[in-house]
């Protein structure tokens, strides 16, 4: 069995050229709590939202209802921690970082969620925008949040999701800076991608969705929109964190954003192709 430090790549760069098993054993191991952004060329990069299994039926509604900013790519069975349609996954170790929320409290960040486990949790996955990045950069259009290695910034807009029993509040979208001559191919590559968010909601002024400072993300991380660019805005996964957090459940647990679940399907894999159970 090889030791973890021969698992443990010493920098991101290296992770990058990682393969997939290889690269979530390592997280698995608690060797590498970092984001996912740019790791894992190819595939599929999920969200994850876990709540206790009275709120399934509700919530897994809420996605159905909002498949833009929670597109649905994987449910649980109760008291399962594994998602087979995925890959070899493990929703309780596989992701770097996770969010722990009591009444809608953040109460902790941690790299795994063994110890707290129960035998009531559903768990669901939602398709990330880290999936399409790698497309992008295949068409010359490499996000800006991706070449300095940082979370895509992530606002909390004035677009209202459909609400489901406890669960609904603002849409919370992505963005990321595009030159204005390629903001048709980034339309077109991100819209073959509707497990993951597909095309943008929103192109240009931040207000017009009730964004008043891009220089000041609600998550993620800030990067710079320079001149011939504008900001370009997609659904986020991140959506789903904050009804979850609004609905103030006992508990609840998600990733921490940016730092994203990495399976094993095929990235531009139709979303009809996956099992739902």
């Amino acid at each position: 069995m090889e030791s973890i430090a021969r698992l443990l790549p010493p920098i991101y760069e290296d992770l990058r050229l990682v393969d997939v098993a290889r690269l979530r054993r390592i997280i698995r191991l608690g060797a590498y709590e970092g984001h996912t952004g740019g790791l894992a060329a190819g595939r599929l990069q999920a969200s994850l939202v876990v709540v206790p299994r009275s709120f399934a039926s509700d919530f897994h509604r809420f996605c159905v209802s909002n498949p833009k900013a929670c597109p649905l790519v994987a449910v649980g069975r109760a008291g399962s921690p594994f998602m087979p349609t995925l890959g070899d996954v493990d929703v309780r170790t596989d992701i770097p970082q996770y969010e722990v929320y009591r009444f809608g409290e953040l109460i902790r960040q941690q790299a795994d969620i063994v110890d707290i486990w129960r035998e009531d949790f559903s768990a669901f996955a939602l398709g990330s925008s880290s999936t399409f990045e790698h497309a992008l950069i295949e068409r010359g259009v490499a996000p800006r949040n991706f070449v300095v290695h940082r979370v895509a910034p992530m606002f909390r807009s004035s677009i209202r999701t459909t609400r489901v029993g406890v669960f609904g509040g603002d849409m919370v979208v992505s963005m990321r800076p595009v030159r204005l001559s390629q903001v048709d191919t980034v339309r077109a590559v991100t819209a073959r991608f509707p497990h993951a968010h597909g095309a943008p909601i929103h192109v240009g002024d931040p207000r017009v969705i009730g964004i008043e400072d891009i220089g000041d993300p609600d998550w993620g991380e800030p990067v710079e929109v320079r001149e011939g660019e504008v900001p370009v805005f997609w659904a986020s996964g991140a959506t789903a964190q904050s009804v979850v957090a609004g609905a103030r459940l006992e508990v609840a647990i998600v990733q921490t954003p940016g730092h994203m679940l990495i399976t094993d399907v095929t990235a531009r894999e139709n979303v009809g192709a996956f099992k739902i159970y």
